[in-house]
Parts: structure tokens; C-alpha cells; sequence
């Protein structure tokens, strides 16, 4: 079947595949930088640390900040539409990186140039982990004030670093801000960490910072590894501050109880903050990180996005790191499954559904719902990829392959 008779059967059923195909092209994706070095950064550290563990051993990691941006200039030509790059903190390009305090703009200069050339947007994170003061296992619910102190002026000078990035490439930067702070069996004082955690975050947040090329926001979660007992920042109480603050909420997939779906959520959260950023990744035993695939979990949220009508308020970003398999691959594999998923959601018959579900004819709506899934819905993806010039599903595989034997088969 050929686009253009598949375009004829989604028309039958009131949907326009030129739309659809318009509003994924302009919808970005953040990669996260993170998947290319298994979440080292460039500080000189060895790993995550602080409960992020990205397991394997597969040859070719990044080891450097060229070698990062060379596998995402590979995986940027496997990519259909537009895209935005997540950076973290610990991956500052400069011949000496000071202190994470003393961090500005000008040591993320190289990535903002590989932005411009590559007309990616850039995201922004502190990086509340793998450091000695955050051996404790608090950050900015810390009960000593010096480690409290330095974590607030981390994230200060994050936010600013996100603000003046957003200014030179105009195009604004979400920064968002996660800790993993917590105890791994039973605490006594629950109340106590989280009123730190909300006067600390009350101080970064105080501090000036651009609200037109800065977006702050917060992310959640409901245990990590070693904290298994207790999290400071659980959704409830971030849900609560965004509301409070008006500040940017971040869902992410892999960071509630394995049976709860993060699309249930969206239509409440959006009734109360101004914007939601979304981390899809794909827990198989809850954070796990995996590789996202075109699974229910997945499309149902976008499927949600696309029916609050919420895609201008909605930051998608990907968090998986999986260094099992090639990290180029994993990259492209994700992304295109996230962009998939979207444009299934932009394919579903909307009005037709509600007009059905408002009528009270709900056996005709499950009906349509369950006639949705065999349409031609692939033409119209690989037809997003004829228009963008990128691989099709059968192609980019050997691009890789290619790329890993004449590249990443050299790094040692």
C-alpha cells in the first residue's frame, strides 16, 4: 500500500496524515547525552554512582566529548524530525573543569557550537550525584548546612547555565533538577529532609534566572537503589511544589510503582502546572532504564498528550542508558520508538472518538479503537523518513554496524 492510499483510508476517518506528519516533523525529542558513556560525564569519575547504574560492557563508549557528539552526529542522520540534546552537568568540555559550583556557560561553549551547527535545542541538569557531597546520600535535604549550601549553589549556577544557553540559541532550555536523596531502611523523620529539601529549593528557584529562555523543573521518584525505604522527593511532594510554584513537573516513566502508568497522571498534573516534561524510558522491573520500545506503556502516553491537546506544553525527553548494546543503536531505537508512538496518537480518529464517547455510544468507540490499530499507520512513518531523508526501519541498522566496525571498534 502506498502513502497516498493510506492517506485515503485515515481520511475516510476524518484525520489528516499531512497534519500529522507536519506536527511530528516540528515536535522534538531530547536525547539524553548519558546513553553515549553509561552516565560517566567528564570529571574524571568512573560511574553514576548514587543509585544510576548502567550495566554491560559493550565496546565503543564515549570517552570523550568529541567522541560523545561524533556517535550523536551518527545517530542524529538515523533520526527522523526535530531533536534537542539533554545535557548533564558532569559533561562540561573544557581543559580544566572547575568545581560543579563554578560552572558557567562557557565550559558547555562546544556543545552550544555543536548545537548550532546540528540545529538541535540543548536541556539542562544539575548533577546532584557521584560526588563526595553527596556520599552521605542527602544533597539539598542534606541536614548539614555546608553540603546543603553547595548543592543550592550548583543549582543555581545550573539554572543560569540554562538561561543563558536558551538565550544564544533562542530557544528556551528546560533544567531540570533530580536528587537522590533518601535512606535505604526505615527513618524516623520523614517531615524533617523534606522541609530542607523545600527551603533549599526555595533558594534555587529565588535565585534571578530568565524565565523566557530558562523553564525549571522538577522530577520525582518513588525509590532508588540503595534508598529503597525512603525518597525525599517523592511525587507527592513534588507534585505539590510545582503546584505551589508554578514550575515545570517531570514525569518519568520508569520512577512510579511497576503497575502504574505515568498517562493516567498527565490530564490531572497539566489542570495545575503550566508544563510537563516527560522522561519516557521503560522499567522492566521498575527503573531499569530499558531501551524505549513502540509498547502500550509508551503509546499511552502520547495518546494522552495528543488528547489534552497538550503537545505545546509537553517537554519530551528520553532517560535510558543501557550499555548492553550499542549505544548509537539504543539511541536510535528509543527515539524512533518515542516518535512513533506520537504519531500513532496523532493518527487516532479524535473526533470521531469523542463524538461517539460524548453520545454515549461507548461499544462504537471501543469498537473504532480496536479498528485504529490495523491501519496503515507504518506507510505514514516511513513517509516521515522519505520527507526528513533518514533510513527506513529495514536500512539504518547497517549504518550502525558500519559506523561501529570503522569507529567504535577502534576505542580500546
Amino acid at each position: 500500500m502506498s502513502y497516498q492510499e493510506s492517506a485515503e483510508r485515515y481520511a475516510a476517518l476524518g484525520v489528516d496524515t499531512e497534519w500529522a506528519l507536519t506536527t511530528l516533523a516540528r515536535t522534538p525529542v531530547s536525547l539524553h547525552c548519558w546513553q553515549g558513556d553509561d552516565v560517566n560525564g567528564f570529571e574524571g569519575g568512573t560511574g553514576a554512582g548514587s543509585g544510576c547504574i548502567a550495566t554491560g560492557n559493550y565496546p565503543g563508549r564515549a570517552r570523550t566529548p568529541d567522541e560523545l557528539r561524533q556517535d550523536m552526529n551518527c545517530a542524529d542522520r538515523l533520526i527522523p524530525g526535530a531533536k534537542r540534546l539533554n545535557l548533564h552537568a558532569i559533561y562540561a568540555d573544557s581543559p580544566k573543569i572547575p568545581e560543579r559550583t563554578d560552572l558557567n556557560v562557557d565550559h558547555f561553549r562546544s556543545w552550544i557550537d555543536w548545537a548550532k551547527e546540528r540545529q538541535f535545542g540543548l536541556d539542562f541538569n544539575p548533577t546532584c550525584f557521584n560526588h563526595p557531597m553527596a556520599d552521605s546520600g542527602f544533597t539539598l535535604s542534606s541536614s548539614d548546612p555546608a553540603i546543603r549550601k553547595f548543592w543550592i549553589d550548583h543549582c543555581i549556577a545550573c539554572r543560569k547555565i540554562g538561561a543563558s544557553i536558551g538565550r544564544e540559541l533562542e530557544n528556551p532550555v528546560v533544567t531540570n533538577i533530580w536528587i537522590p536523596d533518601g535512606y535505604k531502611d526505615l527513618p524516623i523523620d520523614r517531615s524533617g529532609p523534606r522541609q530542607r529539601l523545600e527551603e533549599s529549593l526555595d533558594s534555587v528557584l529565588a535565585a534571578p534566572a530568565s524565565r523566557e529562555w530558562n523553564i525549571d523543573a522538577i522530577e520525582s521518584k518513588l525509590f532508588g537503589i540503595g534508598v529503597e525505604s525512603y525518597t525525599v522527593g517523592s511525587h507527592e511532594f513534588y507534585l505539590g511544589y510545582a503546584v505551589k510554584n508554578q514550575t515545570c513537573l517531570c514525569l518519568d516513566a520508569g520512577h512510579f510503582h511497576p503497575t502504574e502508568s505515568i498517562a493516567d497522571k498527565i490530564s490531572s498534573v497539566l489542570q495545575f502546572v503550566p508544563r510537563l516534561l516527560t522522561h519516557v524510558s521503560r522499567g522492566v522491573r521498575w527503573d531499569s532504564d530499558h531501551v524505549v520500545l513502540l509498547d502500550d506503556p509508551t503509546k499511552s502516553i502520547f495518546e494522552e498528550i495528543v488528547r489534552c491537546d497538550a503537545l505545546e506544553r509537553t517537554h519530551i525527553g528520553l532517560d535510558f542508558f543501557d550499555a548492553s548494546i550499542n549505544r548509537i543503536a539504543a539511541w536510535v531505537i528509543g527515539t524512533r520508538a518515542t516518535q512513533k508512538s506520537l504519531l500513532l496518537a496523532l493518527l487516532e480518529p479524535q473526533n470521531e472518538l469523542k463524538k461517539l464517547e460524548s453520545e454515549g455510544d461507548y461499544t462504537s468507540r471501543l469498537a473504532l479503537l480496536e479498528a485504529t490499530k490495523t491501519l496503515p499507520w507504518s506507510e505514514v512513518w516511513d513517509e516521515h523518513c522519505r520527507r526528513t531523508e533518514v533510513p527506513l526501519e529495514t536500512e539504518w541498522m547497517r549504518e550502525v554496524k558500519s559506523y561501529e566496525k570503522s569507529v567504535l571498534a577502534h576505542r580500546g
